[in-house]
C-alpha cells in the first residue's frame, strides 16, 4: 500500500516508522494510564519534581477550553496538516525531521483520544515552577484564569 509513496519520496519511509511507533507508544501507555493510574490518581517517581498524575484534558493547553468543539477539532486537524507540511520541508535537518515526526506522532494519539474519548489522557507531571495565568478574554476564548501551586 506504502510501496509507491515510499518509492517516490525515500524520506517518508523513516518518518512515518517514527510517528506510526510514537502513536503506537502514545495509545499504550494511555491505556495503562486508565487502567492503572486512574485510580492511584497520581505517583511520585522523583519526589515533588517528578510524578505520574492522571488527568483527563477535555481542552488545550492548561486545560484551555473552546466551547465550539467542532471548530476546535478542525483547528486540531489543520496544526496536524501544518506540521506535516513543515515535516518535508526540513529535508536537510534530519534533527528537526525527527523532531516534526515525533510531535506528529504525539497528535496523532491527541486526535484519536479526542475522536474517541472527547478529551486527551495526560499523566507526565513535572514541577518547575509555579504557574499562575490570569483572567483574559481574546476573540472567542474566555480564558478564567489558572494557578498551580503545590
Amino acid at each position: 500500500m506504502f510501496d509507491k509513496l515510499f518509492e517516490k519520496n525515500p524520506l517518508f519511509k523513516p518518518v512515518f516508522f517514527i510517528i506510526s511507533a510514537v502513536l503506537v507508544f502514545d495509545q499504550i501507555t494511555k491505556i495503562i494510564a486508565r487502567i492503572y493510574l486512574r485510580p492511584l490518581y497520581s505517583v511520585q517517581i522523583l519526589g515533588d519534581f517528578f510524578r505520574l498524575t492522571y488527568v483527563e484534558n477535555p481542552g488545550i493547553a492548561f486545560g484551555l477550553r473552546i466551547n465550539n468543539k467542532v471548530f476546535f477539532t478542525v483547528l486540531s486537524i489543520i496544526a496536524v496538516f501544518i506540521i506535516f507540511y513543515y515535516l518535508f520541508l526540513m529535508k536537510e535537518n534530519p534533527l528537526l525531521r525527527f523532531s516534526f515526526a515525533m510531535i506528529l506522532g504525539g497528535a496523532f494519539g491527541n486526535l484519536i483520544d479526542r475522536f474517541l474519548f472527547g478529551r486527551v489522557v495526560d499523566f507526565l507531571d513535572f514541577e518547575f515552577f509555579d504557574v499562575s495565568i490570569p483572567q483574559f478574554s481574546f476573540l472567542f476564548f474566555n480564558f478564567s484564569g489558572y494557578h498551580m501551586a503545590r
